[in-house]
């Protein structure tokens, strides 16, 4: 498959709105293209987060990533949160993540960041493999919690 990774802009939310829709299903949440779109455009808005956008030479969308900037109090660094990757089932295995995370990682070298990081499911067997080719290093110091609010 052939295709480009570039920022998403204004003019990508017709196509990103149900790649992002696609993605909270994947993880379990019902389909909701209007609060998908309303919380893309706030992103892009706001300039709250970076949109990697992949687009075959037919201008259909197969994937994207989505990156949230943070900061390392301990090393006094810019780092990127990879948040959300997504690729349309259709699109697997034929090197449209792997694109995404390597365009991912020039973007943040470029913009000065120290490091990117990411998390995901103890069972996404296929992810860890890719991420581990790429480079990422699973953690083995640190746990992760999270506190509902």
């Amino acid at each position: 498959m052939s295709f480009e990774i570039r920022r998403a802009t204004f003019h990508d939310l017709d196509v990103l709105v149900p790649l992002f829709d696609g993605y909270r299903q994947f993880y379990g949440k019902p389909s909701d293209e209007a609060g998908a779109r309303d919380f893309l455009t706030a992103r892009l808005r706001l300039n709250e987060s970076m949109i990697l956008l992949a687009r075959d030479r037919h201008g259909a969308a197969p994937g994207f990533t989505q990156l949230y900037p943070l900061f390392s109090s301990v090393r006094m660094v810019r780092t990127w949160l990879l948040n959300d990757l997504f690729v349309a089932a259709s699109a697997r295995r034929q090197g449209v993540a792997k694109a995404l995370l390597e365009a991912a990682a020039t973007e943040a070298r470029n913009l000065g960041a120290a490091s990117l990081s990411l998390s995901t499911a103890h069972d996404n067997l296929a992810a860890q493999a890719l991420y581990e080719s790429l480079g990422w290093q699973r953690d083995t110091q640190f746990r992760e919690y999270s506190l509902t609010l």
